[in-house]
Parts: C-alpha cells; sequence; structure tokens
C-alpha cells in the first residue's frame, strides 16, 4: 500500500483485516456486525466520546488513571477499586508490554505464571490473548467508559478485539506510539498500520457507533517544548480525521511552567481546528488531554503528591477535558491500588477546588500562546510543504529532514539534533535547534530566554544545563539550578 493520507479503500482495509485477525486466535472472535449492535447497546454514561461532550460543554475537568494488571477477574477488581475509591472519572485498561510488541506467545505465557504465582507477571492486561468476550466483561462491571491505554506501534489486532470488546476509546498514533517507544520501526510503516486502526473506527462511526481517539501527546516526556508535541498531534489528528475518526483528544504533557502548560492547552484545540479545516476536513469533536508529570519523581511520597497536585493545578486552570494522574509511588514501580487511587483522590481534590478560577489573560500568557501558535504553524506549514500537501508523505519526509525532531528518542528515524532546556522560570526552550524551521525572530526568543538564565546562575549555557534539568523534580526543584 503506497503512503498517502487519503482514506483506505475498502478492498484494501479487507486484504489487511484478514491477516490482522489470524494474527491470534482470538481474531477469530471479531464480528463487525455484531460489534456494532453491542455497542448501540452500551448507555449512554459509558460511552467515552458522549462524556467528554458533555464535560466539555459545562467546563468540567475529568481524572483518569493509569492502570492494568495480568489476570481478568484482577483487573476488574483494579478498576472497580480506582472507580469506587479513587473516584475515576473514566477508567483505562493500559495494556502490558508483550502485547504492546506483538507477542502474543510470551503474554499467554504471563498469563499462566500469574494464574500459578497468584500475582500479576504482567505489567497490564493483555487484551489480544483474553478476547472479546473478557473485554466484554470488563465494560460490564464498571459504570464509567473504560480506554485503552498502551504503546503499540502495530495496534491493529488490539483495536479490533478490545472495541469489538466495548472499549469506546483507543489511545495512540502512528508517531506517537513509535518514535518514544520504538527504536528500528519505520514511521511509514507505523503510520500505515494507524490508518487502518483509525479506518476501523471510521468503520463504526459510519454504522453510527462514537469511539473517541486520543493520540499520545507527551511523546518522550522529557522537555518536550510544546510546538514538538502540538506539530504531532495536529499530524496525528489529520490522519485520523481523513480515515473517518469523528472524536479526537489530543494531548499535552505537563513541563512545569503554569504559563507555559496553561498557554499549551489553549493553543492545542485552536491549531487542530486550523489545520483540519485548511486541509478541508470535516469539522469533528476535538477535546484535549493533559497528562501530569511524565518525568523522574521523587521517591518520597509527600514530595510526590507535591508534584500531582501542581499537575491538576496546571489541568484546572487550563481547563483540560481531563487530566492522566500519576500516583505516589511513581519512582518505585507499579503502584498498588491504594496508591493509584490516592493520586485520583488528590487530583480530584485540586480539579473541585479550582473548577470556578481560571488564570487571567496577562502579557506573559498571551506572549506565550503567541510563541506557540507561530512555532507549531512553522513545523507544520513545513510538513505539508514536503509532502506536497499529504500529511503523511509529509510526516515521513519531516522527521528525515529533522523538521520534527523529538527529544531523547530511541528511534533511529528520529535526528535527534535538537536540544531543550529551561528558561529561569522553567519554561522549556531550545538551546539547539536542529534543523526545526523557525524563523530568526522566535530562536532569538529562545536564546534570550536561555541567555538569561545563564546570567541568574552565573554559568554559560551548555548541556549541563539539559542533565541539571533532567534530573531537578527528582532532587525538588523545577530548574536544575548548580547547588551552591
Amino acid at each position: 500500500m503506497e503512503l498517502t493520507v487519503q482514506k483506505i479503500d475498502a478492498e484494501e482495509f479487507n486484504r489487511q483485516r484478514q491477516e490482522v485477525l489470524g494474527q491470534w486466535e482470538t481474531g477469530k472472535e471479531v464480528n463487525f456486525e455484531e460489534a456494532v449492535a453491542y455497542h448501540k447497546e452500551l448507555p449512554k454514561s459509558k460511552i467515552f466520546a458522549e462524556k467528554l461532550a458533555e464535560g466539555k460543554a459545562k467546563g468540567i475537568t475529568y481524572a483518569q488513571p493509569r492502570a492494568g494488571v495480568a489476570l481478568l477477574n484482577e483487573h476488574i477488581e483494579l478498576l472497580r477499586f480506582l472507580q469506587d475509591e479513587g473516584g475515576a472519572d473514566f477508567l483505562p485498561s493500559t495494556i502490558d508490554s508483550y502485547t504492546r510488541q506483538n507477542r502474543y506467545t510470551e503474554a499467554q505465557a504471563g498469563i499462566e505464571e500469574s494464574q500459578a504465582i497468584g500475582r500479576s507477571m504482567l505489567n497490564g492486561f493483555p487484551a489480544v490473548n483474553h478476547g472479546v468476550a473478557a473485554c466484554r466483561r470488563v465494560v460490564e462491571s464498571v459504570q464509567v467508559p473504560v480506554q485503552v491505554r498502551h504503546g503499540t506501534p502495530d495496534a491493529r489486532l488490539l483495536a479490533e478485539i478490545t472495541i469489538a470488546g466495548g472499549f469506546t476509546d483507543y489511545e495512540g498514533g502512528g508517531i506517537s506510539y513509535n518514535i518514544p517507544y520504538s527504536k528500528d520501526v519505520s514511521i511509514e510503516s507505523t503510520i500505515k498500520y494507524w490508518q487502518y486502526v483509525d479506518r476501523l473506527i471510521g468503520l463504526y462511526e459510519e454504522q453510527g457507533v462514537k469511539i473517541n481517539r486520543e493520540p499520545f501527546g507527551p511523546l518522550t516526556g522529557t522537555l518536550v517544548p510544546p510546538a514538538i508535541s502540538h506539530a504531532v498531534a495536529v499530524i496525528e489528528g489529520i490522519l485520523a480525521v481523513s480515515q473517518g475518526v469523528r472524536s479526537l483528544t489530543l494531548g499535552y504533557g505537563q513541563c512545569g511552567n503554569l504559563i507555559q502548560d496553561v498557554a499549551a492547552l489553549h493553543t492545542l484545540p485552536i491549531l487542530a481546528e486550523e489545520y483540519l479545516a485548511k486541509l478541508g476536513l470535516p469539522k469533528v469533536m476535538i477535546t484535549t488531554v493533559f497528562h501530569q508529570w511524565m518525568g523522574g519523581f521523587p521517591q518520597d511520597e509527600a514530595k510526590a503528591y507535591g508534584v500531582i497536585s501542581w499537575g491538576a493545578v496546571a489541568a484546572a486552570l487550563a481547563k483540560a477535558s481531563k487530566v492522566i494522574v500519576k500516583t505516589p509511588h511513581e519512582a518505585l514501580g507499579i503502584p498498588t491500588k491504594e496508591a493509584n487511587a490516592a493520586g485520583l483522590r488528590t487530583t480530584k481534590q485540586i480539579l473541585n477546588m479550582l473548577k470556578d478560577q481560571k488564570l487571567p489573560m496577562t502579557p506573559e500568557l498571551a506572549l506565550e500562546e503567541e510563541m506557540i501558535l507561530a512555532e507549531t504553524r512553522a513545523i507544520l506549514d513545513r510538513v505539508l510543504e514536503l509532502g506536497e500537501g499529504d500529511a503523511a508523505v509529509g510526516a515521513v519526509r519531516a522527521f528525515q529532514a529533522g523538521v520534527i525532531d523529538v527529544p531523547f528518542a530511541p528511534s533511529r528515524y528520529n535526528s535527534g539534533k535538537i536540544l531543550p532546556a529551561r528558561d529561569t522560570t522553567g519554561a522549556v526552550r531550545l538551546l539547539d535547534f536542529g534543523n526545526i524551521p523557525f524563523n530568526e525572530t522566535i530562536k532569538e526568543f529562545h536564546r534570550e530566554r536561555i541567555a538569561k538564565r545563564g546570567r541568574d546562575e552565573g554559568r554559560d549555557p551548555s548541556f549541563q544545563m539539559v542533565i541539571d534539568d533532567i534530573y531537578a523534580i527528582g532532587k525538588g526543584m523545577l530548574v536544575g539550578r548548580p547547588r551552591a
């Protein structure tokens, strides 16, 4: 199949579908017409897109955890606990690492070992191995909508099984679930895999079934400038809508400076609507998700609650549609269900306290929004130019040229030339621009902000600043200042 942004034709989709459903025995359980009928019987309260639309209309920020274990009954017990004790507005089924790499035989061994030992030996829920009926038991066992969260370059079979299983939201994308997760998988191949996922969801949409799609905003989660994550989110949104998706939740990972984070959440839907319209694509429902701090966490629980709370404040003041919640055990490994629920309750307390407040439009906030818009447009316009109007082709060529460059990504298809660092206020700027197509006005803005930090700290801006910033929050700071 030649790479293009255009909708996959029915013949090609059906050819792929036969291959995809044959990858594991549970693929035989998928019956599209029957799955459509099942979705139409779901109560409105369990449909992600419906609840997001309601929250958007009312200005509510919802809270959602990450969670998943190997065995079905234990997974249901975990989700019910997070619903009842944590007050989760949405629930996840975070998928295990074997399934993410399409290693279903090893996932099955993990299930069997978990059954033998009596505790989860996988770091998530192996939905493909459990199959359609088990996924429906998950959906039917809770009162709120459930989303698939994972990190899968080729997520086609996982999508077929979980959506047929009644999940009403699917996370990820051909760029955001490749570049931060894989070393040797080409962007062209993952864009094609994810076009299949989006076309599948488009087919459900055409039958009157709403499935929300959520590209993964934080990428590597480490000092990612808003313009980089925004450009990827908008491209993945374009690719999804081109295949028939009509409900999008675009994501952004907390950087830590409140002004920059609020500006980023404000500008993301503006840019998405602008470029969808520019390309003549249909108007769709766009909501936003804010990811609490994705970098290193302090091991001390009290300090971890501080980091969680700061993320909740940013989400509330930016009026994000939902926030993905971290736990006080973040630095220690997979959290207990009690710790996960505690992170939720902490976040919801702050969301409730700040629901009637908003950050006033100050000159600094207006400037930050202006810069994020200008930077993201510079990248996206160059992507479309490289692709001669085709966002799929342009995305591949943009990574080849370093026009899009994700910091600290493992992929060999990513240039890795840009170097981010914080300015003196903690906002993420660029120390080295690589081949990002910023004009001199934008570059001078970044240089001046980082130079001011250098003057404040009595040192020349350098790679040492980057290192200091990566470890700062784990050490109780936002900006990695030199020790006195």
